[in-house]
């Protein structure tokens, strides 16, 4: 078989096609907070259509759902719990010193 031919074949691997993360039934809706938490990260953020394995139509209306929760305070816009753990113990650790003159 000549070089050239070789990089059209197709590679034989199989794959498992991965279920998509939301079904046909589910409503995307802002009050559906079970669908919507699973599509934001620990931080808060938005995750990416790759990320969510996504139709561009899903996501668009994920991402609007998400901005109306949190316009709605049923979801927070920051999720920085673990900072401010950090921050109250680094200023119980440092306490007020006085400054010398």
């Amino acid at each position: 078989m000549d070089k050239s031919k070789r990089f059209f074949l197709k590679s034989k691997r199989s794959f498992r096609r991965r279920l998509p993360p939301i079904q046909s039934g589910d409503r995307i809706d802002y009050r559906n907070m079970s669908l919507i938490s699973r599509f934001i990260s620990e931080q808060g953020k938005i995750l990416s259509r790759r990320v969510n394995r996504l139709t561009l139509n899903q996501q668009r209306l994920i991402t609007v759902a998400i901005k109306q929760a949190r316009i709605l305070s049923s979801l927070p816009f920051l999720n920085n719990e673990k900072q401010f753990e950090r921050n109250e113990s680094t200023t119980k650790t440092m306490g007020l010193r006085p400054r010398n003159k």
